[in-house]
């Protein structure tokens, strides 16, 4: 009995120093940097995201440390002159939804060979969320690692104001987003007592080492997500619904973040960006000439269309404008989804367009 008491005092005494030391020394912030990947493992050609880790062997994590660490981007080392170094950012299109990593937009860029003989190694760091200043807390981090040119997908949907701090990674990434916008007023974010105890942070270092022990399948399968024998094809027949958001007829400019992508394209310094404006799925079932898919009445879109338009000629900015460029039967199971033809079509055309900045002048 005595023994028991001496051995439950000297546990306390030893888990109150562990949480002192935890709790000064912060120590997640340096574990999330360390990885087993693009050491023992590849790196990922994806950013951790899912939700069936058992059959995916991948999850999302909310540690942009962790999730950069796991990536292949974070073993290219020094850039190479012989090689054209491509980031692209964006949603779940440019992830990847139900396609394998070598079928996504960058996947099929990905050791293609240019004009002036380099090869295009494209780094996919596309992250399932809509949100403009999601691509751009990405975008801020990728610069780290020197790209000669970056691809930006988006959509209308990543454009509404309430769109861009309302989703899980920017939440987990709170402080790192707040100093990227000194100019807004964005307040601080209470988080649960839970997570910011020595218990939360216990979870936080249990997922790091969740995503260390799938890399050991993901090495051997290159399973990063599930992929469903049948999924919902998307909505043809809609709502006879004209509004976006609560709003009918085109979209005020205080209703969209364009000081984001403002500011995205700024970050980028002289690294050129090729904006793409995503294909989506065009109706022609019942009420089609209301909405176009699911996500867009026509009125809306079509304004928040020649906005972006406009800006691009009067900012000489680089766009590549897909939006219609698929047929209804290329999507998936999303009005933005699209398979593997359909994605090596897009590489195609972006190809293309890379073709033709380069002509341009030298990519610095």
């Amino acid at each position: 009995m005595k023994k028991l008491l001496v051995i439950a005092i000297l546990s306390i005494i030893f888990l109150g120093i562990f949480a002192a030391l935890w709790q000064v020394g912060q120590p997640l912030q340096l574990l999330n940097r360390i990885s087993l990947y693009n050491v023992v493992f590849p790196g990922r050609e994806r950013l951790p995201f899912g939700e069936s880790p058992q059959t995916a062997y991948n999850f999302s994590i909310g540690s942009l440390d962790a999730a950069f660490a796991s990536h292949k981007i974070s073993g290219a080392g020094e850039k190479d002159p012989s090689v054209l170094r491509i980031v692209a950012v964006g949603d779940s299109s440019g992830w990847g939804t139900l396609l394998r990593p070598e079928e996504t937009l960058c996947g099929q860029l990905d050791g293609r060979i240019l004009a002036d003989g380099r090869k295009a190694v494209c780094f996919n760091l596309a992250y399932p969320t809509l949100s403009l200043a999601k691509d751009y807390l990405i975008l801020n981090r990728a610069m780290r690692y020197d790209p000669d040119l970056i691809l930006w997908p988006l959509t209308l949907e990543s454009f509404p104001e309430q769109k861009q701090s309302d989703n899980a990674l920017i939440r987990a990434n709170w402080e790192e987003y707040r100093s990227l916008f000194p100019e807004k007023e964005i307040p601080s974010l209470e988080l649960d007592p839970i997570e910011k105890s020595l218990w939360g942070q216990r979870r936080q270092a249990a997922d790091w080492l969740r995503l260390q022990l799938y890399g050991l399948m993901w090495a051997g399968t290159k399973i990063d997500q599930d992929y469903p024998e049948s999924y919902p094809a998307p909505q043809t027949d809609l709502e006879a619904d004209n509004s976006y958001y609560g709003m009918e007829g085109p979209l005020p400019d205080s209703f969209l973040s364009w000081d984001i992508l403002e500011k995205g394209i700024s970050r980028a310094d002289d690294v050129p960006v090729l904006l793409i404006n995503e294909p989506m799925l065009i109706s022609d079932g019942e009420n089609a000439e209301i909405r176009y898919n699911y996500y867009y009445p026509r009125e809306a879109y079509d304004g928040w269309h020649q906005s972006l338009l406009d800006r691009v000629a009067n900012n000489g900015w680089h766009l590549l404008d897909l939006w219609d460029s698929l047929d209804a039967g290329d999507f998936t199971n999303s009005a933005i989804h699209y398979n593997a033809e359909s994605a090596q079509r897009i590489a195609d055309r972006v190809f293309e367009e890379i073709e033709k900045i380069l002509l341009n002048g030298p990519l610095q």
